[in-house]
Parts: structure tokens; sequence; C-alpha cells
């Protein structure tokens, strides 16, 4: 059955969603798959890599009201053209809209895929909110990222047929180490981290990251452990503000931003590390549906400290694979960090056991079979 996948967040872009979407295309029949995904910078030299056919189009109409109305012909078209059986709907507002009138015109059933914050916006207003359980309860499939969410979703939506969790999985690339020591030592030496003790946070740099939390409770860290930095993986709509928190707080030489860095050299940054630190935390009506991220870091061998809030408790086995906080208790999450980086043996044995439990429990190839 030929499908076609619909999402506004894709490969070069970086981020929980976009490698979700890819690492779905990747692991399904190239033959039976078509991506229809934003145009980009560097789009052209990412898709050519791939076996499967990527459309890169502008969804909008910015004079013609509803705006998405053009998304729609132009998944009409690609349905005639590419002979499409099912799609496959990211962003449930506003993709779904479109996904909805193809189905009701076009008998093309589709399955809509919910990742955390979207729920949130789409049930943001009472309009909205019904406009949401209509398109739910008209998709053939829905899948979500964590029990957490299906257990929200069933919250809001009653009576719905076919609910799947499809847990996000790293990147086969996590698993498979192809630089050398000598050549993470380099990466080391290049980023002036020889003789410290590296924390690394790889997120969008956006409200619910828990960056203003991290930056506040850093001095405390450094306080106990002086040869501290802070890697940054990431960029966003809060940058320029969480540079001015940085600066304020006078720990220009402690934070590095590095910027947003390609899934093939994610990993060496994981393993250049000694902990990864993630404060998420719910933020208004949005909130961490899992946290991908997590899982990546586990794969390189990393313990992590991890804010309390929605799926991620899926994602980080308290005390096991790492440590679970509450980002809103200083000591707690200072103590956690510090522990973490003092005791090497403690974080040895997490960061074993994290990956452990990535490598034989979440693999795409095995995921991806609940879509069956």
């Amino acid at each position: 059955m030929k499908k076609l996948i619909i999402t506004f967040e894709y490969p070069p872009q970086v981020g929980g969603i976009a490698s979700y979407v890819y690492n779905l295309a990747k692991h399904l029949p190239s033959d039976e798959v078509i991506v229809y995904a934003l145009k980009q910078k560097g789009d052209k030299e990412f898709d050519v890599q791939n076996n499967w056919k990527t459309y890169r189009l502008r969804p909008y109409w910015a004079l013609v009201w509803p705006h998405w109305l053009r998304l729609y012909f132009q998944l009409a078209a690609l349905i005639k053209t590419e002979k499409i059986e099912s799609l496959y709907i990211n962003h449930v507002l506003p993709v779904g809209y479109a996904a909805y009138l193809i189905n009701k015109f076009y008998k093309i059933p589709y399955t809509l895929f919910l990742h955390g914050t979207d729920i949130g916006m789409a049930i943001s207003t009472a309009s909205k909110r019904q406009k949401f359980i209509k398109l739910c309860l008209a998709a053939q499939t829905v899948v979500v990222n964590s029990e957490f969410l299906k257990n929200k979703l069933l919250g809001i939506v009653e009576n719905l047929s076919d609910v799947r969790v499809l847990y996000p999985c790293p990147a086969d690339t996590f698993f498979e180490q192809k630089e050398t020591q000598a050549e993470i030592d380099l990466l080391k030496s290049q980023l002036a981290l020889n003789g410290k003790r590296v924390i690394i946070t790889v997120a969008r740099v956006v409200d619910g990251k828990g960056y203003p939390h991290m930056i506040r409770f850093l001095p405390e860290v450094l306080k106990q452990l002086p040869n501290v930095v802070w890697l940054v993986v990431g960029e966003g709509q809060k940058q320029a503000e969480i540079l001015q928190l940085v600066q304020k707080n006078n720990l220009q030489n402690v934070v590095r931003f590095l910027g947003s860095v390609s899934v093939e050299d994610l990993a060496k940054y994981y393993r250049l590390a000694d902990l990864f630190v993630l404060l998420t935390h719910k933020d208004e009506n949005r909130e961490e549906g899992y946290g991908t991220v997590f899982l990546e870091a586990a794969a390189c061998g990393l313990p992590v400290v991890a804010g309390r809030v929605g799926g991620v408790e899926e994602a980080v086995q308290d005390g096991i694979t790492g440590k679970i906080v509450d980002i809103f208790q200083e000591k707690e999450v200072v103590g956690a960090i510090v522990e973490l980086l003092k005791d090497k043996e403690l974080a040895h044995k997490m960061g074993l056991s994290g990956r452990e439990r990535v490598t034989n429990y979440f693999r795409w190839n095995n995921e991806i079979l609940k879509l069956q």
C-alpha cells in the first residue's frame, strides 16, 4: 500500500518530530513511501541521499482563506500522480483538515500521528477542541508516542477504536560507533574540553526545555565542581533570551552554544560528554510527550538527568538509567547533577543500563511493526 507522509518538520531540520518522521519513512519499504515536506535550506542535497521520493512544497496560500486549502489541492494532485492509498498525517492542525477532506471526497484513509505539544495546541480553544475530536474520530488509526499521551488522548476523545503507541527510537547511527576515540579526543580539544566535566543538552531552545532553570542552577553546580562545562546543541526562538541570561550570570566561559548538529554527527557529541541533562517541564498547555533525546543519550552510554513531566518516565528509568527530578527543587536537581558527575562508577553503571535497555527495546525495526 503506497503511503504519503505529510509533515512540516523534516530533515535537514533538526528536532524530535523531524527525526521521528524521517526514521518512520526510512524503516518503511522505500517503494511504498512518498514524503510531503516543506522547502528549506539544504533540502535537495538531503533528499537525494534517500531511496524514497520527497516533494518539497509550500502548503499555504497567502491571500486565500483558509490558507491550508492549497495543501488540500496539492495532496489531491499527489494522490492521482503517485497512486497514493493511505495518508500518514503529522501536525493534526492544520494538516488534519486537508486529510479529512481527502478522506471525504477521495475515500483515502488517514493515520494520525500525535507527538505531544500538538495536542495541547489543538485543544487550546473550544472550537479547536471540537475539530480535533472530529479529526481523531475520522482517522483510521491514531498513533501516539507514549502511554502517557495515549491516556491523555483518551481523556479528550472518547470511543477511539484504534490507538497505538509507537515509541520514537534513536536513529540507527546511534548504535554504530563510527568515530574513533582519537576523533572524539580531537573534538574535545577543539571545544576546549580537556580536563573538564562535560554536561550536554540536545533540544530546541524553546519554552518547556528548562534552559532558564539550568542557568539558574549552574552556579551552585560550579561551587562543587568548578571544572564543569555545559554544551548546548540546538536552536530556537528563545535563543537570544537564553544568551542574555548566560551573560547576566557570567557563565560565558562555562556554556558553549553549538547550534544545530546533523544526526550523522550528533552521536560523537553525546560520546564526548559525561552527563546528559534536559530539565523538561510543563509550559502552559504544552508538555513533553516523550523525549527521544533521552534514548539517544542512553544509546551512546550516557546517564541522564530529566525533568519529571509527561511521558519522560517512559523514556528514563529513574534510578536505573538516570535520575528524574522536580525541576523546581534546586537542591534535588543540583544534587542529581553533582552526584552523577562525581560518582563515575554510578554514572557508568547507569549509562550501561540505559544503552542495554534502548538496544533491546527501542529499535525502529521493531516499532514499525506496530503499524501493520
